[in-house]
């Protein structure tokens, strides 16, 4: 029987067909008015929100030339000491909407009377309330645990706002056309998984990515470690030469995901490393010479912008987290210890 799971990840090229056609006249409406009010961006998410968080650094730092921060909320709620908000807009990335330290974030930056975004799924949420306009995912339910379309929606929301912000069109039309090579990667990815069983005994491994998939980096790594209790530790490539690499041995599993763009040289050379280290590779890239070094590959398909890569390079790593759960014999919709809601305070 399919797991809910499995319906829920290939349900994603539809959730961001329908997030372009009915976010598309709101987002460009609420990004003029929301033009020259700010020169900096915080963003509170916890989680999956907070691996989109990661790639909305990359994003509007180079597309947006705005630099990004995370928020700490703690310091809002724990602490009472928010931070001067002067000029920036406070973004909150949250599935449900519902965590109270995230909500805070957004009601202080009201109360210092900054502009806020929240970017949920839940248009009644506690924190689409709290701030002054917001961006629905319209995933629908995400029944299984393990967030996966709401993690590439909330992509393709901050991808749709850094567009309108620059009011760019080409990049618009880019990003229209994801959907279908989402589907295209999906596809893509049955053959390549009976391999997968290779791994039905790993207990660690480490995951690497670079600029824009950081995020997917981080964002694989919590998949595996939410669904299958492996300990995946995500590293930038740079990070990973400056002590990390020391945990490679004989056979070490590690992950990397390194499509074409301004890293690829970067990812490449450090898995020459890996391979004379004997390093285990998995990879994931649209490039043949990278993909026939690894010892399974996951290809994305050819020609993606770079910055519009994280939503096709996170598929196989669900797909492959979901497949390693099966093979260990887990529940895929109902990981040991996590629920589907989280509040934190």
């Amino acid at each position: 029987m399919t797991s809910i799971l499995h319906e829920e990840i290939y349900e994603q090229p539809g959730v961001i067909q329908r997030l372009l056609e009915r976010e598309g006249a709101s987002v460009e409406k609420d990004t003029a008015a929301l033009r020259g009010s700010f020169d900096s961006i915080l963003i509170a998410a916890r989680g999956t929100s907070d691996n989109a968080a990661r790639y909305a650094q990359y994003l509007f730092g180079a597309h947006n030339r705005l630099p990004v921060g995370l928020a700490t909320p703690s310091l809002f709620t724990l602490y009472n000491q928010p931070p001067r908000l002067k000029r920036m807009l406070v973004i909150g990335i949250s599935q449900s909407g519902q965590s109270p330290d995230i909500v805070a974030v957004l009601a202080e930056a009201r109360r210092q009377g900054q502009p806020t975004l929240a970017i949920t799924n839940d248009s009644t949420s506690p924190l689409a309330k709290a701030a002054s306009s917001a961006i629905i995912l319209h995933a629908g339910p995400e029944k299984a645990v393990a967030a996966t379309k709401t993690y590439t929606a909330s992509l393709a929301a901050l991808a749709l706002f850094s567009v309108a912000l620059e009011e760019d069109h080409q990049r618009l039309e880019q990003l229209r056309r994801i959907p279908p090579l989402m589907q295209e990667t999906l596809e893509g990815m049955a053959p390549l998984l009976e391999r997968v069983e290779r791994y039905r005994y790993m207990d660690h491994c480490a995951v690497i990515g670079r600029g824009y998939n950081y995020a997917t980096a981080f964002e694989f790594a919590l998949k595996i470690k939410e669904l299958t209790g492996v300990v995946a530790e995500p590293y930038s490539s740079a990070d990973f030469r400056h002590g990390p690499i020391a945990i490679v041995k004989n056979n070490f599993p590690v992950i990397a995901i390194a499509p074409s763009g301004e890293t690829a040289s970067d990812l490449a050379s450090l898995v020459d490393r890996l391979i004379e280290l004997k390093s285990e590779l998995i990879l994931v890239s649209d490039r043949p010479d990278m993909l026939k070094r690894g010892e399974i590959a996951l290809p994305i398909p050819a020609g993606v912008a770079e910055w519009l890569s994280p939503l096709l390079t996170i598929l196989p790593g669900q797909v492959f987290a979901m497949t390693l759960t099966t093979v260990k014999r887990l529940d895929p919709d109902h990981p040991e210890g996590l629920t589907k809601v989280t509040e934190t305070f």
